[in-house]
C-alpha cells in the first residue's frame, strides 16, 4: 500500500481522548490531529516523538491531518524504526496481501469479500470462498506494541469486541466453516508474536478457547517506510516470557 500523498513530518506534544494528537509542525505551528487507533497506544505516544501525518485534500473535513507513523527505539539492533499506528489500514494491507499471494495460508480461494454478515450482529472482515473448499472467515488485528525487542503483542487494552470476535470465530468452525485470527504487525523488527495476557487475560482465555475449537491464528508483519506499508513475512506465535 502506497500512501497517496508524502507525508509531514511533525513532533508529537501527547495524545488524548483516544482520536486527538496535538504535533508541532515543521513550520512551528502547533496542530490537531486525527489519531486512528482506540487502544491505549502503550510506549507510542511518548512527547517528543517524531511522527508522520498524512492530509486529507478534503478542504471542508474538521482535522485536516491524520497520523500514521510514529518513529520509536525498541531497544534492540535494529535501532530507531517506524510503526504503524492507523488501526483503519490492516484490513486495506491483508486485502492486498491476500490477493497478491503474499500470505500463503489463505492462498488459493476464488473469491474475498470484505465486511459480510456473521454471527450476532457483527461482520466479519474478510471471508473468502471457492467452490471445493469450506468457506473461510477471517478477522484482522492490528498489533504495534512491544514491550521487549523482538516480540510485538496484542492486545495494549481490554478489548472485549475482540474476545467476542474469537467466540463468533469458534462458532463458524463447528458450522463446518474455516476460521482464522490474522495478527497483522505494522513493526518491520517483530521477530515473534504473544498475546498480553497480562493486560487482557479474558482476551487471552477467549483466544485459547477458540484455538481449542479449531480456529487458526497466524501472524505477518509489515514492510514500513514514508512511502507505504507492505505485508511481507509470518512471524512465530509463541508464549510470552514471565
Amino acid at each position: 500500500m502506497i500512501f497517496s500523498a508524502e507525508l509531514i513530518s511533525a513532533t508529537l506534544v501527547k495524545r488524548y481522548k483516544r482520536f486527538l494528537a496535538d504535533v508541532v509542525l515543521p513550520s512551528g505551528e502547533t496542530v490537531t490531529v486525527h489519531c486512528a487507533n482506540p487502544g491505549s497506544m502503550l510506549g507510542l505516544s511518548t512527547a517528543g516523538a517524531r511522527v508522520w501525518l498524512s492530509k486529507s485534500s478534503k478542504p471542508n473535513r474538521k482535522l485536516a491531518h491524520s497520523w500514521e507513523l510514529i518513529e520509536v527505539d525498541f531497544g534492540g539492533a535494529a535501532g530507531p524504526e517506524l510503526v504503524g499506528i492507523n488501526t483503519a489500514l490492516p484490513n486495506a494491507l491483508a486485502a492486498e496481501a491476500i490477493a497478491g499471494g503474499r500470505i500463503a495460508e489463505l492462498a488459493g480461494y476464488a473469491s474475498i469479500r470484505r465486511e459480510v454478515k456473521y454471527g450476532k450482529a457483527s461482520r466479519v472482515d474478510f471471508l473468502l470462498e471457492a467452490p471445493d473448499r469450506p468457506p473461510c472467515y477471517v478477522e484482522i488485528k492490528n498489533v504495534h506494541m512491544m514491550r521487549a525487542p523482538g516480540l510485538a503483542e496484542f492486545p495494549d487494552a481490554v478489548t472485549r469486541r475482540g474476545a467476542k470476535h474469537l467466540g463468533e470465530l469458534s462458532a463458524m468452525v463447528v458450522a463446518g466453516a474455516r476460521a482464522v485470527m490474522l495478527y497483522l504487525v505494522q513493526i518491520g523488527s517483530a521477530e515473534r508474536f504473544a498475546l498480553a495476557r497480562d493486560i487482557d487475560p479474558g482476551y487471552g482465555a477467549a483466544f485459547d478457547a477458540a484455538r481449542a475449537a479449531g480456529v487458526e491464528a497466524i501472524a505477518y508483519r509489515c514492510r514500513i517506510s514514508c512511502g507505504g506499508i507492505e505485508v511481507t513475512d509470518p512471524v512465530k506465535i509463541t508464549d510470552r516470557p514471565a
